[in-house]
């Protein structure tokens, strides 16, 4: 509080006067309590305080409205506990020291980069640091070989109250989790499937990785992982290549194989379907001959039980009828005849035969 001494020691000045002209002397009085009060209906506040007050309500205004982007939530707590959450637009909150707002980007894509690191250049260009986490990238596969996985996980925020509060440090959890998640899917696969099945690696990862951040309550949900290009450590890479090479002929060698077999077998089993079926056929032929044969038989002796003089008769002329021409020509000899020369040769040595057989 500031005193006008002017006006008091004009005043003073009357007094002492004033007295002086009663004819009183001695020390001056001190000012009266109504004076004291007149001073105090006039005192007027400085510029000073009035800035002090203006800058008191607009850092009061500040701490109680926000504004919350489109692609965020604001996680408000009071006293350090959780009390709600702000939707985007502008939201009221009592001041500072009261309740505290922490903003939390939900629709963010974050990835982590595990074997390599991406390094921006001059003029946003981007380059790979391959020797960057190393050991994040080398791994054991499931035929005791090693092998060098590098890849990204993608991820976003999903529930901002699990990742404020329910773990301390969620990103190095992420890290540790994902690493352990894809040893484990590696070393349960061949060299060659880590190296030519990657999207499959990279499907069963993410439901791995997703499963073990819901149990850890992290509020992460991963969107994707991304298989890189994945090779040997490079001090195995020319073993490795032969190795390859080595594999690459056995499958060509059993291809052709295969190929040989794929012509050999078929045409064996049609040659074998051939012949079953003229046995078949051969067999059926013979049957039915057999049958036919047994009813001419058995027509015949009916016949035979008939008449039996006719049908031997006529059983003896069908025989002769059928083996006579295929003897060729016959000369028949009268036995009474004795003029016959026995060197005449009449048909030949059969005929010489019959002749000398004669008596």
């Amino acid at each position: 509080m500031n005193w006008d001494w002017d006006k008091l020691r004009e005043k003073h000045n009357k007094y002492e006067k004033k007295q002086t002209s009663s004819g009183g002397g001695g020390m001056p009085s001190p000012p009266q309590m109504n004076e004291i009060l007149e001073k105090f209906k006039n005192f007027k506040f400085p510029g000073g305080i009035i800035l002090v007050i203006i800058i008191l309500v607009i850092f009061f205004g500040s701490s109680i409205f926000f504004t919350v982007n489109i692609d965020e939530v604001g996680v408000i707590q009071r006293f350090g506990k959780y009390q709600r959450i702000g939707n985007p637009g502008l939201n009221f909150k009592m001041p500072a020291g009261i309740e505290k707002v922490t903003k939390v980007k939900i629709k963010r894509v974050y990835k982590e980069e595990f074997g390599f690191e991406t390094i921006k250049g001059s003029n946003n260009t981007r380059f790979f640091n391959d020797n960057t986490d190393i050991g994040a990238s080398l791994m054991l596969t499931g035929d005791l070989n090693v092998a060098v996985v590098p890849w990204i996980v993608q991820y976003r925020i999903s529930d901002p109250y699990n990742y404020l509060f329910k773990v301390k440090d969620v990103k190095s959890l992420l890290r540790d989790m994902a690493e352990a998640t894809m040893r484990t899917v590696v070393g349960d696969r061949s060299i060659n499937e880590v190296i030519s099945k990657r999207e499959e690696i990279a499907v069963a990862a993410k439901k791995s990785l997703q499963d073990e951040m819901k149990k850890a309550e992290t509020g992460l949900h991963i969107v994707t992982i991304e298989m890189k290009k994945t090779n040997v450590p490079e001090p195995v890479q020319p073993s490795f290549n032969d190795v390859n090479e080595a594999v690459q002929e056995k499958e060509q060698l059993i291809y052709k194989a295969k190929e040989e077999y794929n012509k050999a077998v078929p045409a064996a089993k049609g040659e074998a379907r051939r012949v079953i079926k003229d046995a078949e056929g051969y067999a059926i032929d013979r049957v039915n001959r057999a049958k036919g044969d047994a009813k001419k038989f058995i027509s015949i002796y009916n016949e035979y039980k008939k008449a039996k003089n006719v049908t031997k008769r006529r059983l003896y002329l069908e025989t002769m009828e059928e083996i006579l021409p295929k003897l060729g020509k016959k000369y028949i000899v009268d036995s009474e005849q004795k003029n016959l020369l026995p060197l005449l040769n009449i048909g030949g040595k059969s005929s010489n035969t019959l002749l000398k057989d004669k008596p």
